[in-house]
């Protein structure tokens, strides 16, 4: 029987629409990373006429998603526990108003880290430092800010709040949320004959509206 062989058929042609898409779509992701990389840079960089000129736009790109510091290569070791919690205000369809329960976000943290080999460095850290954020450009007499980024620290707070909450609890539309930290001393060891830390300071963040733009980019 006489062997036959197929020869392999023509490869893949693109079509002139289908090709200029397919540049397009290159040309925008280049330029996103680019862009993203450059204002990381002018961000990270020691202060120029660029940074200061573009500094609010380069804030809006680092900043709240992609805060940027050097506390991973020289950590302090935590001497407090925080424990952030917050509360939402809803309106039922019917136009009824209610302030629900506390909801422990750190609670919920600790719950995810608990008995994980591995634990997210999300869950470890991005509730933590969102207040630490806020708590460095706030007062806490008063909670006016303190600083040009007193704001986006607010956003910050409270986007990581609603991601896990959701738009709507228990079927009202969340309206308000409001923030309480209660921070406790680390007790010392027994042996050492320090003297008991004081007593758990809490600290309560006036209610803050929610619109639609705080969901902008979050799942759900």
């Amino acid at each position: 029987m006489a062997e036959t062989t197929e020869r392999p058929g023509p490869g893949r042609a693109w079509s002139r629409p289908a090709t200029a898409v397919l540049g397009l779509a290159g040309v925008v992701l280049l330029g996103g990373t680019a862009l993203f990389l450059a204002a990381v840079f002018l961000h990270v960089a020691p202060a120029n006429s660029l940074s200061r000129q573009y500094r609010d736009e380069v804030d809006g790109i680092v900043y709240p998603e992609f805060e940027q510091n050097w506390k991973l290569f020289a950590p302090n070791p935590l001497q407090q526990n925080v424990s952030v919690d917050a509360r939402v205000r809803t309106v039922a369809p019917g136009g009824a108003t209610r302030t629900h329960d506390w909801i422990g976000l750190t609670a919920q943290d600790l719950a995810a880290i608990r008995g994980n080999p591995a634990p997210s460095h999300v869950d470890q850290n991005l509730l933590r430092r969102a207040w630490d954020f806020y708590d460095g450009t706030h007062n806490p007499q008063d909670e006016t800010s303190t600083g040009t980024r007193g704001k986006l620290a607010e956003q910050y707070l409270k986007r990581i709040a609603l991601q896990r909450i959701g738009r709507d609890l228990d079927g009202g539309r969340i309206l308000e949320i409001d923030f309480r930290v209660t921070t406790a001393t680390v007790p010392p060891p027994t042996w050492n004959g320090e003297a008991a830390p004081p007593e758990p300071k809490v600290r309560e963040l006036p209610w803050w509206p929610v619109a639609d733009e705080d969901y902008r980019g979050l799942r759900g």
